[in-house]
């Protein structure tokens, strides 16, 4: 029997992937995140499929039905939200189902950060802007950030930040990143993406903490930082240059 730990996406029911809806069809046990991964995401699931909401429970308590199901001789499909292999916690489940001989899988999801990007209608890649995505948190009451990854440390690069679990840090985000990338730095806060009350809001380190304290957001959101999110300006790539000679594109004159 096999553990399908299965991307869900950010919030919207058709961004599964086909394999993933297809895998959560197919299993007679469904463990999903109700906090974070919506029900109707479950309506993919067999009718008299055996759905259980682990928001409530903690790591052992998960992997104890998991065992029992599976020693039942039943598929289990674990439903996360996002793809699971960003802050998806799957690291801890898989060691323990290794360690008792329990097969599994990853179906990937689309992440919060590239929904977030298509809802804003931007490419975060631009020639002579940012080349580069750093994906990072904060340190707070959770896991400590190992040495050396700190958002200083980050920021020096210039590289556009997407920052997971802080928005309640905003203050310090504004206060590091401010010397390094400009008050008049453009920002983005996403809040929800995917789900039907999904906002975004604009705004520079310099005033985005009190657009965000007016809206009232607390949790949920990514952080955007970066010149990227608002460019006054940037080159045409080298890939579609009609100049750019590459192994795919020959030579009409040849």
């Amino acid at each position: 029997m096999t553990v399908h730990f299965i991307g869900a996406g950010p919030g919207a029911p058709d961004l599964l992937t086909l394999r993933a809806r297809d895998l959560i069809a197919s299993c007679p046990v469904c463990l999903y995140a109700g906090s974070l991964v919506p029900e109707q995401v479950l309506q993919h699931a067999p009718a008299d499929a055996e759905i259980i909401d682990t928001a409530p429970l903690h790591l052992d308590q998960i992997i104890e039905i998991i065992e029992d199901r599976t020693a039942k001789g039943r598929d289990v499909a674990r439903v996360h939200s996002g793809d699971p292999s960003l802050y998806g916690a799957i690291a801890e489940q898989i060691r323990r189902l290794e360690a008792k001989g329990i097969a599994y899988d990853i179906t990937p999801g689309v992440s919060a950060y590239a929904a977030a990007a298509a809802q804003l209608g931007q490419e975060l890649t631009l020639p002579n802007v940012s080349q580069s995505i750093i994906l990072t948190r904060c340190a707070m009451k959770s896991t400590p950030m190992p040495n050396h990854e700190d958002l200083v440390t980050f920021g020096q690069s210039g590289a556009t930040l997407v920052i997971h679990l802080a928005i309640r840090n905003l203050k310090q985000i504004v206060e590091e990143l401010s010397p390094l990338y400009g008050q008049d730095c453009p920002v983005v806060v996403a809040y929800r993406v995917g789900w039907p009350d999904q906002a975004f809001i604009r705004g520079t380190l310099a005033d985005i903490r009190g657009k965000v304290r007016e809206a009232k957001i607390t949790r949920t959101a990514l952080i955007f930082v970066g010149r990227v999110m608002d460019p006054e300006g940037f080159e045409d790539s080298k890939l579609y240059d009609e100049g750019h000679r590459h192994i795919c594109r020959y030579d009409a004159k040849a």
